[in-house]
Protein backbone atom coordinates (compact mmCIF):
# COMPACT_ATOMS: atom_id res chain seq x y z
CA UNK A 1 0.00 0.00 0.00
CA UNK A 2 1.18 3.69 -0.50
CA UNK A 3 2.82 5.33 2.14
CA UNK A 4 0.04 7.81 4.55
CA UNK A 5 0.10 10.83 3.70
CA UNK A 6 -0.11 13.37 6.73
CA UNK A 7 -3.76 13.99 6.42
CA UNK A 8 -4.37 10.56 6.87
CA UNK A 9 -1.94 9.66 9.61
CA UNK A 10 -3.66 12.50 11.44
CA UNK A 11 -7.09 11.02 10.40
CA UNK A 12 -5.66 7.50 11.81
CA UNK A 13 -3.91 8.54 14.92
CA UNK A 14 -6.76 8.25 17.67
CA UNK A 15 -7.61 4.47 16.82
CA UNK A 16 -4.25 4.07 17.70
CA UNK A 17 -3.83 5.28 21.23
CA UNK A 18 -4.32 2.91 23.75
CA UNK A 19 -7.85 1.72 24.89
CA UNK A 20 -7.19 2.36 28.25
CA UNK A 21 -6.51 6.32 27.65
CA UNK A 22 -9.23 6.67 25.07
CA UNK A 23 -11.76 5.21 27.61
CA UNK A 24 -10.46 6.53 30.87
CA UNK A 25 -13.94 8.72 31.77
CA UNK A 26 -15.56 5.77 30.90
CA UNK A 27 -13.48 3.41 33.66
CA UNK A 28 -13.47 6.47 36.00
CA UNK A 29 -17.40 6.62 35.73
CA UNK A 30 -17.79 2.82 36.54
CA UNK A 31 -15.45 2.44 39.28
CA UNK A 32 -17.48 5.39 40.85
CA UNK A 33 -20.45 4.04 40.37
CA UNK A 34 -18.63 0.24 41.47
CA UNK A 35 -17.67 2.38 44.88
CA UNK A 36 -21.01 4.12 45.71
CA UNK A 37 -22.68 0.42 45.06
CA UNK A 38 -20.13 -0.65 47.78
CA UNK A 39 -20.25 2.00 50.61
CA UNK A 40 -24.07 3.87 50.25
CA UNK A 41 -26.34 1.91 52.57
CA UNK A 42 -29.85 0.93 50.83
CA UNK A 43 -32.92 -0.53 52.71
CA UNK A 44 -33.72 -4.48 51.36
CA UNK A 45 -36.17 -3.14 48.84
CA UNK A 46 -34.11 -0.26 46.95
CA UNK A 47 -31.44 -3.31 47.35
CA UNK A 48 -33.22 -5.40 45.10
CA UNK A 49 -35.02 -3.40 42.94
CA UNK A 50 -31.04 -2.09 42.07
CA UNK A 51 -30.24 -6.11 41.83
CA UNK A 52 -33.11 -6.72 39.48
CA UNK A 53 -32.58 -3.29 37.17
CA UNK A 54 -28.73 -4.46 37.25
CA UNK A 55 -28.68 -7.74 36.33
CA UNK A 56 -31.74 -6.97 33.85
CA UNK A 57 -29.78 -4.64 31.82
CA UNK A 58 -26.95 -7.50 31.20
CA UNK A 59 -29.60 -9.61 29.97
CA UNK A 60 -31.11 -6.88 27.42
CA UNK A 61 -27.35 -5.71 26.70
CA UNK A 62 -27.31 -9.29 24.38
CA UNK A 63 -30.69 -7.81 22.85
CA UNK A 64 -29.00 -4.75 21.61
CA UNK A 65 -26.49 -7.40 20.23
CA UNK A 66 -29.00 -9.99 18.17
CA UNK A 67 -31.42 -7.36 17.05
CA UNK A 68 -29.99 -4.05 17.62
CA UNK A 69 -26.57 -4.86 15.78
CA UNK A 70 -27.63 -7.99 13.80
CA UNK A 71 -31.39 -7.11 12.98
CA UNK A 72 -32.30 -10.98 14.57
CA UNK A 73 -35.73 -10.97 16.77
CA UNK A 74 -34.94 -13.52 20.30
CA UNK A 75 -37.87 -13.43 21.76
CA UNK A 76 -36.32 -16.31 24.21
CA UNK A 77 -34.54 -14.36 26.10
CA UNK A 78 -35.72 -15.55 29.47
CA UNK A 79 -35.24 -18.65 28.44
CA UNK A 80 -31.14 -17.94 28.64
CA UNK A 81 -31.66 -16.11 31.33
CA UNK A 82 -33.23 -19.56 33.14
CA UNK A 83 -30.38 -21.45 31.89
CA UNK A 84 -27.85 -19.19 33.88
CA UNK A 85 -29.93 -18.94 36.87
CA UNK A 86 -30.56 -22.91 37.32
CA UNK A 87 -27.18 -23.51 36.80
CA UNK A 88 -26.01 -21.69 39.66
CA UNK A 89 -29.04 -22.59 41.95
CA UNK A 90 -28.77 -26.06 41.01
CA UNK A 91 -24.81 -26.22 40.74
CA UNK A 92 -24.47 -24.25 44.46
CA UNK A 93 -27.42 -25.93 46.41
CA UNK A 94 -27.70 -29.56 45.20
CA UNK A 95 -24.44 -29.46 43.61
CA UNK A 96 -22.33 -27.76 46.24
CA UNK A 97 -19.85 -26.85 43.69
CA UNK A 98 -17.87 -23.18 43.56
CA UNK A 99 -20.20 -20.43 42.44
CA UNK A 100 -17.68 -18.91 39.88
CA UNK A 101 -17.98 -22.54 37.91
CA UNK A 102 -21.62 -22.87 38.13
CA UNK A 103 -21.69 -19.24 36.90
CA UNK A 104 -19.64 -20.22 34.04
CA UNK A 105 -21.44 -23.26 33.26
CA UNK A 106 -24.24 -21.02 32.92
CA UNK A 107 -23.21 -18.81 30.47
CA UNK A 108 -21.76 -21.80 28.39
CA UNK A 109 -25.30 -23.99 28.62
CA UNK A 110 -26.94 -20.62 27.55
CA UNK A 111 -24.36 -20.33 24.91
CA UNK A 112 -24.53 -23.28 23.51
CA UNK A 113 -28.40 -23.35 23.59
CA UNK A 114 -28.36 -20.51 21.46
CA UNK A 115 -25.86 -21.52 18.94
CA UNK A 116 -27.76 -24.43 18.39
CA UNK A 117 -31.45 -22.58 18.22
CA UNK A 118 -29.19 -20.36 15.75
CA UNK A 119 -27.74 -22.74 13.26
CA UNK A 120 -31.64 -24.81 13.68
CA UNK A 121 -33.78 -21.46 12.81
CA UNK A 122 -31.87 -18.27 11.48
CA UNK A 123 -32.07 -19.25 7.92
CA UNK A 124 -35.81 -18.83 8.49
CA UNK A 125 -36.10 -15.28 9.44
CA UNK A 126 -38.74 -12.43 10.13
CA UNK A 127 -42.13 -14.09 11.78
CA UNK A 128 -40.76 -17.75 11.26
CA UNK A 129 -38.03 -17.07 13.84
CA UNK A 130 -40.19 -15.49 16.08
CA UNK A 131 -42.47 -18.45 15.96
CA UNK A 132 -39.43 -20.99 16.61
CA UNK A 133 -38.14 -18.85 19.63
CA UNK A 134 -41.61 -18.19 21.36
CA UNK A 135 -41.63 -22.20 20.86
CA UNK A 136 -38.32 -22.81 22.66
CA UNK A 137 -39.06 -20.34 25.33
CA UNK A 138 -42.72 -22.37 26.15
CA UNK A 139 -40.51 -25.70 25.96
CA UNK A 140 -37.70 -24.56 28.40
CA UNK A 141 -40.55 -23.25 30.64
CA UNK A 142 -41.96 -26.26 31.05
CA UNK A 143 -39.14 -28.21 31.85
CA UNK A 144 -38.61 -26.14 34.29
CA UNK A 145 -42.01 -26.91 36.05
CA UNK A 146 -41.92 -30.40 34.92
CA UNK A 147 -38.64 -31.81 35.63
CA UNK A 148 -39.03 -31.73 38.96
CA UNK A 149 -36.23 -34.09 39.93
CA UNK A 150 -33.71 -31.74 38.17
CA UNK A 151 -35.14 -27.75 38.79
CA UNK A 152 -37.45 -28.55 41.62
CA UNK A 153 -40.70 -28.17 39.60
CA UNK A 154 -42.57 -24.83 40.65
CA UNK A 155 -41.47 -24.80 44.54
CA UNK A 156 -38.18 -23.55 42.80
CA UNK A 157 -34.47 -23.66 44.40
CA UNK A 158 -33.76 -21.32 47.40
CA UNK A 159 -30.60 -20.91 49.66
CA UNK A 160 -28.24 -20.04 46.70
CA UNK A 161 -24.78 -19.39 46.95
CA UNK A 162 -22.44 -16.31 46.40
CA UNK A 163 -19.12 -16.45 46.31
CA UNK A 164 -16.95 -15.79 49.53
CA UNK A 165 -15.86 -12.10 48.55
CA UNK A 166 -19.49 -11.09 48.44
CA UNK A 167 -21.52 -12.51 50.45
CA UNK A 168 -23.25 -9.26 51.59
CA UNK A 169 -26.29 -7.82 49.61
CA UNK A 170 -24.00 -4.58 49.38
CA UNK A 171 -20.73 -6.33 48.53
CA UNK A 172 -22.55 -8.11 45.93
CA UNK A 173 -24.57 -5.18 44.32
CA UNK A 174 -21.46 -3.77 44.07
CA UNK A 175 -20.24 -6.80 42.38
CA UNK A 176 -22.78 -6.83 39.87
CA UNK A 177 -22.22 -3.25 39.20
CA UNK A 178 -19.41 -4.18 37.95
CA UNK A 179 -19.66 -7.06 35.27
CA UNK A 180 -21.84 -4.52 34.49
CA UNK A 181 -19.85 -1.47 33.44
CA UNK A 182 -17.70 -4.35 31.94
CA UNK A 183 -20.23 -6.02 29.55
CA UNK A 184 -21.28 -2.38 28.89
CA UNK A 185 -18.27 -1.49 27.73
CA UNK A 186 -18.05 -4.62 25.45
CA UNK A 187 -21.11 -4.17 23.59
CA UNK A 188 -20.66 -0.24 23.53
CA UNK A 189 -17.35 -0.95 21.54
CA UNK A 190 -18.41 -4.48 19.74
CA UNK A 191 -19.70 -2.11 16.46
CA UNK A 192 -16.47 -1.26 15.84
CA UNK A 193 -15.05 -4.68 15.86
CA UNK A 194 -14.72 -6.38 12.70
CA UNK A 195 -17.46 -8.86 14.17
CA UNK A 196 -19.74 -5.69 14.79
CA UNK A 197 -19.30 -4.43 11.20
CA UNK A 198 -20.13 -7.73 9.94
CA UNK A 199 -23.81 -7.50 11.80
CA UNK A 200 -24.37 -4.13 10.67
CA UNK A 201 -24.20 -4.77 7.50
CA UNK A 202 -26.05 -7.85 7.78
CA UNK A 203 -29.22 -5.81 9.36
CA UNK A 204 -28.78 -3.51 6.89
CA UNK A 205 -28.73 -5.58 3.60
CA UNK A 206 -28.11 -9.04 3.79
CA UNK A 207 -27.32 -9.59 -0.05
CA UNK A 208 -25.01 -7.02 0.27
CA UNK A 209 -23.32 -8.04 3.11
CA UNK A 210 -22.72 -11.29 1.25
CA UNK A 211 -21.52 -10.25 -1.75
CA UNK A 212 -18.57 -7.61 0.32
CA UNK A 213 -17.18 -10.77 1.76
CA UNK A 214 -19.05 -11.76 5.25
CA UNK A 215 -20.47 -15.16 5.81
CA UNK A 216 -24.14 -14.05 6.86
CA UNK A 217 -25.27 -17.27 8.42
CA UNK A 218 -22.02 -17.39 10.63
CA UNK A 219 -22.79 -14.05 11.68
CA UNK A 220 -26.30 -14.43 12.24
CA UNK A 221 -25.46 -18.03 14.52
CA UNK A 222 -22.65 -15.68 16.54
CA UNK A 223 -24.65 -12.70 17.14
CA UNK A 224 -27.66 -14.93 18.86
CA UNK A 225 -25.32 -17.04 20.73
CA UNK A 226 -23.34 -14.06 22.19
CA UNK A 227 -26.96 -12.80 23.06
CA UNK A 228 -27.82 -16.02 24.84
CA UNK A 229 -24.21 -16.50 26.77
CA UNK A 230 -25.04 -12.65 28.12
CA UNK A 231 -28.56 -13.87 29.18
CA UNK A 232 -27.00 -16.71 30.37
CA UNK A 233 -24.62 -14.51 32.33
CA UNK A 234 -26.93 -12.01 33.65
CA UNK A 235 -29.36 -14.88 34.92
CA UNK A 236 -26.75 -16.48 37.11
CA UNK A 237 -26.04 -12.82 38.79
CA UNK A 238 -29.86 -12.61 39.39
CA UNK A 239 -30.06 -16.16 41.42
CA UNK A 240 -26.78 -15.03 43.45
CA UNK A 241 -28.55 -11.75 44.29
CA UNK A 242 -32.22 -13.15 45.30
CA UNK A 243 -30.69 -16.93 46.39
CA UNK A 244 -34.13 -18.06 45.12
CA UNK A 245 -35.17 -18.86 41.39
CA UNK A 246 -38.65 -20.43 40.20
CA UNK A 247 -40.00 -20.99 36.69
CA UNK A 248 -42.48 -18.49 36.50
CA UNK A 249 -39.54 -15.79 36.74
CA UNK A 250 -38.30 -17.40 33.39
CA UNK A 251 -41.71 -17.51 31.74
CA UNK A 252 -42.48 -15.75 27.73
CA UNK A 253 -43.88 -12.99 29.47
CA UNK A 254 -40.21 -12.05 30.99
CA UNK A 255 -39.04 -12.45 27.61
CA UNK A 256 -41.58 -10.27 25.90
CA UNK A 257 -40.13 -7.72 29.29
CA UNK A 258 -36.68 -7.96 27.91
CA UNK A 259 -37.83 -7.04 24.18
CA UNK A 260 -39.78 -3.79 25.56
CA UNK A 261 -37.02 -2.82 27.56
CA UNK A 262 -34.67 -2.86 24.50
CA UNK A 263 -37.29 -1.35 22.38
CA UNK A 264 -38.39 1.60 24.87
CA UNK A 265 -34.13 2.67 25.54
CA UNK A 266 -33.13 1.87 21.64
CA UNK A 267 -32.16 -1.38 20.87
CA UNK A 268 -28.90 -0.18 19.02
CA UNK A 269 -26.65 0.55 21.94
CA UNK A 270 -26.61 -0.27 25.12
CA UNK A 271 -26.94 2.54 26.86
CA UNK A 272 -30.50 2.47 25.60
CA UNK A 273 -30.75 -1.01 26.71
CA UNK A 274 -29.81 0.76 30.18
CA UNK A 275 -32.39 3.38 30.44
CA UNK A 276 -34.90 1.11 29.28
CA UNK A 277 -33.96 -1.25 31.82
CA UNK A 278 -34.19 1.47 34.25
CA UNK A 279 -37.65 3.46 33.30
CA UNK A 280 -39.57 -0.07 33.50
CA UNK A 281 -38.26 -1.01 36.83
CA UNK A 282 -38.48 2.07 38.31
CA UNK A 283 -41.81 3.27 36.41
CA UNK A 284 -43.81 1.20 38.55
CA UNK A 285 -42.01 2.50 41.88
CA UNK A 286 -42.50 5.87 40.99
CA UNK A 287 -46.08 5.17 40.71
CA UNK A 288 -46.76 3.05 43.92
CA UNK A 289 -48.84 5.84 45.06
CA UNK A 290 -51.32 5.01 42.77
CA UNK A 291 -51.93 1.72 43.60
CA UNK A 292 -55.01 2.38 45.73
CA UNK A 293 -56.77 3.94 42.55
CA UNK A 294 -57.81 0.19 40.45
CA UNK A 295 -56.44 0.57 37.11
CA UNK A 296 -54.76 3.94 37.11
CA UNK A 297 -51.57 3.05 37.69
CA UNK A 298 -51.77 0.66 34.67
CA UNK A 299 -53.38 3.15 32.45
CA UNK A 300 -50.46 5.63 32.54
CA UNK A 301 -47.88 3.44 33.09
CA UNK A 302 -49.01 1.86 29.54
CA UNK A 303 -49.64 5.76 28.23
CA UNK A 304 -45.52 6.28 29.25
CA UNK A 305 -44.63 3.53 26.85
CA UNK A 306 -47.02 4.30 24.54
CA UNK A 307 -45.80 7.67 24.27
CA UNK A 308 -42.30 6.97 24.33
CA UNK A 309 -42.44 4.33 21.10
CA UNK A 310 -45.26 6.57 18.92
CA UNK A 311 -42.56 9.44 19.33
CA UNK A 312 -39.36 8.02 19.68
CA UNK A 313 -40.06 5.04 17.52
CA UNK A 314 -35.71 4.17 17.77
CA UNK A 315 -36.26 4.42 22.01
CA UNK A 316 -34.89 7.41 23.73
CA UNK A 317 -31.17 6.75 23.44
CA UNK A 318 -31.88 6.11 19.84
CA UNK A 319 -33.63 9.62 19.35
CA UNK A 320 -30.92 11.38 21.24
CA UNK A 321 -28.18 9.20 19.38
CA UNK A 322 -29.63 10.63 16.21
CA UNK A 323 -29.39 14.57 17.05
CA UNK A 324 -25.52 13.26 17.51
CA UNK A 325 -24.95 11.56 14.11
CA UNK A 326 -26.40 14.69 12.40
CA UNK A 327 -23.75 16.61 14.66
CA UNK A 328 -21.43 14.45 13.88
CA UNK A 329 -21.48 14.34 10.21
CA UNK A 330 -20.78 18.48 9.57
CA UNK A 331 -17.33 17.36 10.96
CA UNK A 332 -15.28 17.39 7.55
CA UNK A 333 -13.00 13.90 7.20
CA UNK A 334 -9.78 14.95 5.86
CA UNK A 335 -9.51 14.14 2.10
CA UNK A 336 -6.70 11.42 1.80
CA UNK A 337 -3.92 12.92 -1.21
CA UNK A 338 -2.56 9.12 -1.34
CA UNK A 339 -3.60 7.33 -4.32
CA UNK A 340 -5.67 3.96 -4.91
CA UNK A 341 -3.91 1.32 -5.19
CA UNK A 342 -4.99 -1.71 -7.26
CA UNK A 343 -3.37 -5.24 -7.73
CA UNK A 344 -5.47 -7.50 -8.42
CA UNK A 345 -4.56 -11.35 -8.03
CA UNK A 346 -2.52 -12.47 -11.29
CA UNK A 347 -2.93 -16.36 -11.20
CA UNK A 348 -5.33 -17.92 -14.01
CA UNK A 349 -3.40 -16.04 -17.04
CA UNK A 350 -4.75 -13.87 -19.67
CA UNK A 351 -8.26 -15.16 -18.98
CA UNK A 352 -10.10 -13.58 -15.53
CA UNK A 353 -13.25 -15.58 -15.71
CA UNK A 354 -14.33 -18.25 -17.92
CA UNK A 355 -17.88 -19.28 -17.88
CA UNK A 356 -18.71 -22.50 -19.54
CA UNK A 357 -22.50 -23.92 -20.46
CA UNK A 358 -23.93 -21.48 -17.68
CA UNK A 359 -27.53 -22.06 -16.82
CA UNK A 360 -30.01 -21.19 -14.89
CA UNK A 361 -33.72 -22.57 -14.46
CA UNK A 362 -36.54 -21.35 -12.70
CA UNK A 363 -38.87 -24.00 -13.36
CA UNK A 364 -39.60 -24.42 -16.83
CA UNK A 365 -38.22 -21.13 -17.86
CA UNK A 366 -34.69 -20.72 -19.34
CA UNK A 367 -33.47 -17.69 -17.75
CA UNK A 368 -29.56 -18.43 -18.37
CA UNK A 369 -29.47 -21.30 -21.03
CA UNK A 370 -25.89 -22.68 -21.85
CA UNK A 371 -24.14 -19.14 -21.84
CA UNK A 372 -19.92 -19.25 -22.59
CA UNK A 373 -18.07 -16.62 -21.49
CA UNK A 374 -14.54 -15.71 -21.31
CA UNK A 375 -13.29 -12.64 -20.02
CA UNK A 376 -10.11 -11.24 -20.80
CA UNK A 377 -7.99 -9.56 -17.84
CA UNK A 378 -6.88 -6.11 -17.74
CA UNK A 379 -9.87 -4.25 -19.92
CA UNK A 380 -13.91 -3.66 -19.65
CA UNK A 381 -16.09 -6.63 -21.00
CA UNK A 382 -19.69 -5.50 -21.38
CA UNK A 383 -22.55 -7.76 -20.98
CA UNK A 384 -25.75 -6.48 -22.92
CA UNK A 385 -29.30 -7.40 -24.29
CA UNK A 386 -32.68 -6.61 -24.44
CA UNK A 387 -34.98 -6.42 -21.41
CA UNK A 388 -35.36 -10.20 -19.88
CA UNK A 389 -32.26 -11.51 -21.48
CA UNK A 390 -30.70 -12.80 -18.49
CA UNK A 391 -28.28 -10.38 -17.96
CA UNK A 392 -28.78 -9.33 -14.14
CA UNK A 393 -29.70 -13.54 -13.64
CA UNK A 394 -25.89 -14.55 -15.14
CA UNK A 395 -24.50 -11.96 -12.84
CA UNK A 396 -26.34 -12.84 -9.92
CA UNK A 397 -25.40 -16.73 -10.90
CA UNK A 398 -21.57 -15.59 -11.36
CA UNK A 399 -21.82 -13.63 -7.71
CA UNK A 400 -23.48 -16.62 -5.95
CA UNK A 401 -26.75 -15.29 -5.34
CA UNK A 402 -28.19 -17.86 -7.30
CA UNK A 403 -27.10 -21.11 -7.67
CA UNK A 404 -26.38 -22.69 -11.26
CA UNK A 405 -28.81 -25.22 -12.71
CA UNK A 406 -25.53 -26.44 -14.93
CA UNK A 407 -22.12 -25.52 -15.89
CA UNK A 408 -18.89 -24.31 -14.56
CA UNK A 409 -17.22 -21.08 -13.42
CA UNK A 410 -13.48 -20.58 -13.11
CA UNK A 411 -12.45 -16.76 -11.49
CA UNK A 412 -8.65 -16.73 -12.08
CA UNK A 413 -8.56 -20.68 -12.31
CA UNK A 414 -10.39 -21.55 -9.32
CA UNK A 415 -13.71 -23.06 -9.42
CA UNK A 416 -16.35 -21.14 -8.10
CA UNK A 417 -19.14 -22.33 -9.39
CA UNK A 418 -20.61 -24.12 -5.90
CA UNK A 419 -19.24 -21.62 -3.79
CA UNK A 420 -21.29 -19.16 -1.43
CA UNK A 421 -21.11 -15.42 -1.98
CA UNK A 422 -19.07 -14.59 0.89
CA UNK A 423 -16.62 -17.12 -0.56
CA UNK A 424 -16.32 -15.89 -3.69
CA UNK A 425 -15.87 -12.28 -3.00
CA UNK A 426 -12.85 -13.81 -0.90
CA UNK A 427 -11.67 -15.59 -4.29
CA UNK A 428 -12.00 -12.01 -6.02
CA UNK A 429 -14.84 -11.00 -7.11
CA UNK A 430 -16.45 -8.10 -6.24
CA UNK A 431 -19.94 -6.47 -7.44
CA UNK A 432 -21.87 -3.17 -7.80
CA UNK A 433 -25.64 -3.47 -7.56
CA UNK A 434 -28.51 -2.58 -10.55
CA UNK A 435 -31.05 -1.21 -7.47
CA UNK A 436 -28.20 0.44 -4.78
CA UNK A 437 -27.36 -1.92 -1.92
CA UNK A 438 -25.37 0.20 0.79
CA UNK A 439 -25.69 -0.06 4.41
CA UNK A 440 -27.59 3.26 5.04
CA UNK A 441 -27.61 3.49 8.92
CA UNK A 442 -23.33 3.72 8.68
CA UNK A 443 -21.53 6.74 7.47
CA UNK A 444 -19.56 6.53 3.72
CA UNK A 445 -16.48 5.77 5.64
CA UNK A 446 -17.96 2.60 7.37
CA UNK A 447 -19.31 1.01 4.29
CA UNK A 448 -16.47 1.35 2.54
CA UNK A 449 -14.42 -0.37 5.37
CA UNK A 450 -16.88 -3.32 5.06
CA UNK A 451 -15.57 -3.78 1.57
CA UNK A 452 -11.67 -3.24 2.35
CA UNK A 453 -11.95 -5.98 5.00
CA UNK A 454 -12.84 -8.77 2.55
CA UNK A 455 -10.70 -11.55 3.48
CA UNK A 456 -7.51 -12.51 1.08
CA UNK A 457 -7.08 -8.49 0.61
CA UNK A 458 -3.39 -8.13 1.09
CA UNK A 459 -3.25 -4.47 0.88
CA UNK A 460 -4.94 -4.51 3.87
CA UNK A 461 -2.81 -8.06 5.49
CA UNK A 462 -2.35 -7.20 9.59
CA UNK A 463 -2.48 -3.03 9.38
CA UNK A 464 -4.99 -3.23 11.99
CA UNK A 465 -7.94 -0.17 12.21
CA UNK A 466 -5.52 2.52 11.09
CA UNK A 467 -4.95 0.42 7.61
CA UNK A 468 -8.31 -0.50 6.83
CA UNK A 469 -9.40 3.45 7.43
CA UNK A 470 -6.65 4.56 5.09
CA UNK A 471 -7.49 2.11 2.67
CA UNK A 472 -11.38 3.41 3.17
CA UNK A 473 -10.33 6.83 2.97
CA UNK A 474 -8.38 6.27 -0.53
CA UNK A 475 -10.97 4.58 -2.08
CA UNK A 476 -13.76 7.25 -1.53
CA UNK A 477 -11.16 9.78 -2.41
CA UNK A 478 -10.57 7.82 -5.64
CA UNK A 479 -14.04 8.33 -6.66
CA UNK A 480 -14.50 11.87 -5.20
CA UNK A 481 -16.03 12.03 -1.94
CA UNK A 482 -13.20 11.73 0.59
CA UNK A 483 -14.17 15.08 1.72
CA UNK A 484 -17.93 13.54 3.26
CA UNK A 485 -16.70 10.29 4.43
CA UNK A 486 -18.47 10.68 7.54
CA UNK A 487 -22.15 11.66 6.35
CA UNK A 488 -24.51 9.11 6.42
CA UNK A 489 -25.60 7.39 3.48
CA UNK A 490 -29.11 9.48 3.70
CA UNK A 491 -27.47 12.46 3.35
CA UNK A 492 -26.30 11.30 -0.47
CA UNK A 493 -27.66 12.25 -3.66
CA UNK A 494 -28.45 8.73 -5.84
CA UNK A 495 -25.65 9.38 -8.30
CA UNK A 496 -23.13 9.80 -4.88
CA UNK A 497 -24.50 6.69 -3.61
CA UNK A 498 -23.43 4.63 -6.23
CA UNK A 499 -20.05 5.76 -6.07
CA UNK A 500 -20.12 4.76 -2.75
CA UNK A 501 -20.84 1.27 -4.30
CA UNK A 502 -18.07 1.29 -6.53
CA UNK A 503 -15.73 2.56 -3.50
CA UNK A 504 -17.08 -0.51 -1.52
CA UNK A 505 -15.93 -2.55 -4.20
CA UNK A 506 -12.58 -1.19 -5.10
CA UNK A 507 -11.52 -0.55 -1.71
CA UNK A 508 -11.82 -4.81 -1.61
CA UNK A 509 -9.08 -4.88 -4.47
CA UNK A 510 -10.91 -7.53 -6.35
CA UNK A 511 -9.71 -9.71 -9.30
CA UNK A 512 -13.08 -8.93 -10.96
CA UNK A 513 -15.40 -6.27 -10.75
CA UNK A 514 -19.36 -6.97 -11.61
CA UNK A 515 -20.89 -3.78 -12.58
CA UNK A 516 -24.60 -4.20 -12.78
CA UNK A 517 -26.30 -1.00 -14.62
CA UNK A 518 -23.72 1.66 -13.11
CA UNK A 519 -25.23 4.65 -14.79
CA UNK A 520 -29.52 3.62 -14.31
CA UNK A 521 -30.50 6.69 -13.15
CA UNK A 522 -27.52 9.11 -13.34
CA UNK A 523 -27.95 11.92 -15.42
CA UNK A 524 -25.70 13.04 -18.40
CA UNK A 525 -23.16 15.02 -16.28
CA UNK A 526 -22.96 12.01 -14.28
CA UNK A 527 -22.67 9.34 -16.81
CA UNK A 528 -19.66 11.46 -18.34
CA UNK A 529 -18.24 11.18 -14.80
CA UNK A 530 -18.93 7.56 -14.35
CA UNK A 531 -17.53 7.22 -17.85
CA UNK A 532 -14.24 8.50 -16.71
CA UNK A 533 -14.25 6.62 -13.41
CA UNK A 534 -13.98 3.60 -15.05
CA UNK A 535 -11.05 4.48 -17.44
CA UNK A 536 -9.38 5.20 -14.10
CA UNK A 537 -10.29 1.99 -12.77
CA UNK A 538 -9.30 -0.20 -15.98
CA UNK A 539 -5.95 2.17 -15.97
CA UNK A 540 -5.14 0.49 -13.01
CA UNK A 541 -5.17 -3.39 -14.61
CA UNK A 542 -8.38 -4.12 -12.67
CA UNK A 543 -10.68 -6.33 -15.30
CA UNK A 544 -14.47 -5.08 -15.06
CA UNK A 545 -17.62 -7.18 -16.60
CA UNK A 546 -20.35 -4.80 -16.76
CA UNK A 547 -23.83 -4.67 -17.88
CA UNK A 548 -25.21 -1.31 -18.93
CA UNK A 549 -28.39 -0.31 -21.26
CA UNK A 550 -26.53 2.92 -22.18
CA UNK A 551 -25.10 1.83 -25.43
CA UNK A 552 -22.86 5.22 -25.64
CA UNK A 553 -21.22 4.31 -22.32
CA UNK A 554 -20.97 0.40 -23.65
CA UNK A 555 -19.45 1.15 -26.59
CA UNK A 556 -16.64 3.90 -25.23
CA UNK A 557 -15.93 1.96 -22.54
CA UNK A 558 -16.03 -1.70 -23.52
CA UNK A 559 -13.23 -3.32 -25.40
CA UNK A 560 -15.74 -6.66 -25.60
CA UNK A 561 -18.48 -7.23 -25.57
CA UNK A 562 -21.17 -10.49 -25.36
CA UNK A 563 -24.96 -10.07 -26.35
CA UNK A 564 -27.68 -12.34 -24.92
CA UNK A 565 -30.90 -12.94 -25.82
CA UNK A 566 -33.78 -15.21 -24.28
CA UNK A 567 -31.12 -16.56 -22.59
CA UNK A 568 -28.62 -17.44 -25.01
CA UNK A 569 -25.74 -16.25 -26.69
CA UNK A 570 -26.19 -14.46 -29.87
CA UNK A 571 -23.18 -12.63 -30.16
CA UNK A 572 -19.61 -12.03 -28.74
CA UNK A 573 -16.52 -10.46 -29.85
CA UNK A 574 -15.34 -6.60 -30.65
CA UNK A 575 -17.17 -3.99 -29.82
CA UNK A 576 -18.17 -2.33 -32.66
CA UNK A 577 -18.10 -5.46 -34.91
CA UNK A 578 -20.69 -6.90 -32.06
CA UNK A 579 -22.75 -3.60 -32.33
CA UNK A 580 -23.31 -3.62 -35.84
CA UNK A 581 -24.18 -7.51 -35.80
CA UNK A 582 -27.08 -8.36 -37.52
CA UNK A 583 -28.78 -10.57 -34.77
CA UNK A 584 -28.20 -7.91 -32.13
CA UNK A 585 -29.44 -5.01 -34.21
CA UNK A 586 -32.50 -7.70 -34.74
CA UNK A 587 -32.63 -8.29 -30.91
CA UNK A 588 -32.83 -4.00 -29.81
CA UNK A 589 -34.72 -3.14 -32.84
CA UNK A 590 -36.17 -6.03 -34.11
CA UNK A 591 -36.82 -6.94 -37.80
CA UNK A 592 -39.32 -6.48 -40.57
Amino acid sequence: MSAPSDNMTMAAAPRSRPLLLRHLPYFIAAAILVALAATMRFDGYILNVLMQATTFAIAVFGLSVVLGLCGQINLAQAAFFGFGAYAVGIGTTDLHLSYWLCLVAGCVMALGAGAFLGMSTLRLGGHYLAMVTISFQQIVTLVMINAIGLTHGPDGVSNIGRPDLFQTGQGYLAFCVAVLAIVGYGVWHLPDTRLGRAMRAVRDNELAAGVSGIDVFRTKVYAFALCAALGGLAGGLFAGGFAYVSPDQFSFAESIVFLTMSLLGGVASPIGSAIGTGLLILIPEWLRFLKSIPGLYLAIYGLFVILIIRYMPDGIWGFIGAALDRWRSRIKAPAAVAPLLLKPATIGGDIVLEVKGLSKYFGGLKAVDGVDIQVKRGGVHALIGPNGSGKTTTLNVLSGLYKATSGKVLLDGTDITTMPPHQRTAAGLGRTFQNIRLFRSMTALENVEIGAERPGNTLIGQGGPAALTERAMEALTFVGLGSRANELISSFSYGHQRLIEIARALAANPTLLLLDEPAAGLNSTEKLELHELLKRIAAQGLTILIIDHDMTLVSEAAQHITVLNFGRRIADGESMAVLRHPDVVSAYLGSE
